[in-house]
């Protein structure tokens, strides 16, 4: 188990759902990746990466509603930056994305 984190740390991190709506190779990434569109909502359209090609093909996360933290500073990966930080489980090296059970508003809160 990671080390204890108080309530209030806790409530510092900005968990959005957005739906994916474009999805590219990253051939620069030095692992495997794709850069991912999301739209948010009212929060608006965020970019990032993410190493999931080995469980996912492109088609299919188009349209899929994820979940991201939203309000990490944006991060420079090669050429790319990266503006959210997409949440998933890790699975041995794979990587399964969290998304709602049900489809929810973009840019719902996740508390």
């Amino acid at each position: 188990m990671s080390k204890t984190i108080q309530f209030d740390d806790f409530t510092k991190v900005d968990i959005r759902v957005g739906t994916i709506t474009e999805v590219n190779d990253f051939p620069e990434a030095r692992t495997p990746a794709y850069q991912l569109t999301i739209d948010f909502g009212d929060l608006g359209v965020k970019k990032t990466s993410a190493q999931i090609t080995t469980r996912y093909k492109k088609e299919d996360l188009l349209n899929k509603q994820i979940l991201a933290i939203v309000n990490f500073p944006k991060k420079q990966i090669g050429k790319f930056m990266s503006e959210c930080l997409v949440l998933g489980a890790a699975d041995g090296g794979d990587v399964t994305l969290l998304n709602p059970e049900i489809p929810v508003k973009n840019g719902s809160t996740v508390s």
